[in-house]
């Protein structure tokens, strides 16, 4: 009850912030989140993931050295897991043994490159909040960036939802339909990097992948259905996320790790449910 009580207190804002960012990130991982495990394409997302990092650094470096104050860390972030999105997908579009290699590669770099700015970058740098996330010390400007961002991915994906659909089970059928195959391919990886630059505040950059794909995986447990697969990924994202805050704020846990963990015990549940369903069936 103590987190409840505080919650309606005028000078806790912060707490119905956080709340309400995690509100309005659940549906873009949810539905981003369904597309990156049915095209499984998870180890991709976790090197975009991790190389939004090097953005964040460089962002904070030019901020600090050269003075480009208007290069934020959200703006680098983006930049960084877009950039890294593209390299891979378009080298394992052409080299698809090698892709592995090539997401390792990317993924090692990007975290490196980041961690080097950021040596560089003079005065505190709390370099653990952009990793692991706190939510908790969200402001009004990252909610109204996260409400921006999420309607452009969910705008994107309505709109295309045939061609991702069709992508997400059988590509050869959606090219021999006339889909553009590559083309939208490399629009989902657009788009997952704009999750992750959302879901770095809820959960950091290392933890960003897991709460964009453990949702959906246990979604999976559920129902088949593309569609229904991301409305049940999406209602978990709000109890992962609500359920990760009031844990954090009560226990006085990072934010970020309690919202991984609570999603990781319901998806092994899930997985278990899974299992017992195959035997009895």
């Amino acid at each position: 009850m103590e987190f409840f009580t505080d919650l309606f207190r005028p000078e806790m804002g912060f707490l119905r912030c956080a709340l309400l960012v995690g509100f309005l990130a659940a549906p873009v991982a949810g539905v981003i989140g369904t597309l990156v495990v049915t095209r499984r394409i998870a180890s991709l997302a976790g090197a975009s993931s991790h190389a939004a990092l090097g953005g964040v650094g460089l962002a904070l470096f030019l901020q600090r050295v050269v003075h480009l104050e208007w290069f934020s860390p959200l703006l680098g972030a983006f930049l960084g897991a877009l950039l890294a999105a593209m390299a891979v997908g378009i080298i394992t579009i052409r080299v698809r043994e090698r892709a592995d290699t090539i997401i390792g590669v990317v993924w090692a770099l990007g975290m490196s490159i980041g961690l080097l700015f950021l040596n560089y970058t003079p005065g505190y740098v709390d370099w653990q909040g952009y990793l692991f996330g706190n939510i908790l010390l969200l402001s009004p400007a990252d909610l109204g960036w996260t409400a921006v961002l999420g309607i452009v991915v969910l705008i994107a994906v309505l709109l295309f939802y045939p061609q991702l659909l069709a992508l997400s089970f059988d590509n050869t059928f959606a090219e021999l339909r006339g889909v553009r195959t590559r083309v939208i391919y490399l629009a989902l990886l657009v788009f997952t990097a704009l999750t992750i630059v959302l879901l770095i505040h809820v959960a950091g950059i290392m933890l960003a992948i897991a709460l964009l794909t453990l949702p959906a995986a246990a979604a999976g447990c559920y129902t088949r259905h593309l569609w229904s697969m991301m409305v049940i990924s999406t209602l978990l994202n709000w109890l992962f996320i609500t359920v990760g805050i009031i844990a954090s704020y009560v226990l006085r846990l990072p934010s970020g790790p309690a919202i991984v963990v609570f999603a990781g015990i319901v998806y092994v549940l899930s997985l278990g449910f899974c299992r017992i369903r195959k035997i009895k069936a």
